[in-house]
């Protein structure tokens, strides 16, 4: 019995790296990008189906794995707060997604990344907001769409893809 625990826990933890991998790559590939900062690509659909997959718990250490990758390679770093803010901490929300392959876990992920970079850009990089702009405004107005699309987009992929993995995969 011991012997089938280990080789779950192996086959779990390769499909994590190989959706971290996958979000790493796709992170690339950028459909648009903002001049300072944040793109939208499909980066979130293989966390979000992992999550999906794998419950909260492991989605939130997929998406924490992601940001401290992507953080690495090529991340904007100011100070340690604003690093773990803008990667470690935002990609651990899309582990929400855990919560329903639905609307439910898709809102709160996208929420609560939103809200991690907005506060990244209120407390970090306030003086980006035009003369006179309260700075919780301008963040909002730069985060919510990008991310939004991103979200959009990845959650609409995720969708298709999931139902195409449900008849095929073996579930949790």
């Amino acid at each position: 019995m011991q012997s089938k625990h280990i080789h779950s826990n192996i086959v779990i933890m390769i499909e994590g790296a190989l959706c971290i991998a996958l979000a790493f790559v796709l992170s690339k590939l950028n459909l648009f990008r903002m001049p300072q900062g944040g793109s939208v690509n499909f980066e979130l659909v293989p966390l979000m189906i992992f999550a999906y997959r794998r419950g909260l718990r492991k989605g939130f250490l997929a998406g924490f794995l992601n940001g401290i990758l992507k953080m690495i390679v090529g991340g904007y770093i100011l100070n340690p707060a604003q690093a773990a803010l803008d990667y470690p901490v935002a990609f651990m929300c899309v582990g929400l997604a855990a919560l329903s392959p639905k609307i439910l876990g898709f809102f709160l992920a996208a929420c609560s990344q939103i809200l991690c970079s907005v506060l990244s850009g209120v407390i970090f990089f306030a003086e980006y907001a035009p003369e006179g702009q309260n700075p919780w405004i301008y963040s909002f107005l730069y985060n919510a769409p990008v991310l939004g699309a991103k979200y959009l987009i990845s959650f609409i992929a995720a969708l298709f893809l999931w139902k195409a993995l449900e008849k095929n995969l073996p579930s949790k």
